[in-house]
């Protein structure tokens, strides 16, 4: 869940002042005091963000997908080419890799690696 300015509608930011937390809009002059702790609690696939803003507590859970999921699952992987990349995780020389417009149509391909160590098969991005 966001929380949007009721001044001017925009996305407001969570920051820490002198005096504790609150939120703050970037566009105008729009500040609301956080009374109370914004906690978080990860599990291993959801994040729970409970927050307390002026006596109405809020609750927002995202879903926090895996990145095979996001290309389309294991079967996405199955026809890509390999190619000289570093893993991260475990150093292995190859890697598969996609390229996916994530982003703007005049802002670079976004590409997804995938490590070809099938003991590793570890995710990142480019």
């Amino acid at each position: 869940m966001l929380y949007f300015c009721p001044s001017c509608g925009n996305i407001l930011i969570i920051e820490e002042d002198t005096a504790g937390y609150r939120f703050t809009c970037n566009t105008c002059p729009y500040i609301s005091k956080i009374k109370r702790k914004i906690s978080t609690k990860t599990f291993p696939r959801l994040k729970v963000l409970l927050s307390v803003e002026n006596d109405a507590i809020f609750k927002i859970v995202t879903f926090l997908q895996e990145v095979d999921h996001v290309l389309g699952g294991v079967a996405a992987w199955e026809n890509v080419d390999s190619t000289d990349a570093e893993c991260p995780k475990c150093s292995h020389k190859r890697a598969y890799f996609m390229q996916i417009q994530t982003r703007s149509a005049d802002e670079p391909m976004t590409t997804f690696y995938k490590c070809c160590n099938h003991q590793c098969g570890h995710n990142w991005r480019d």
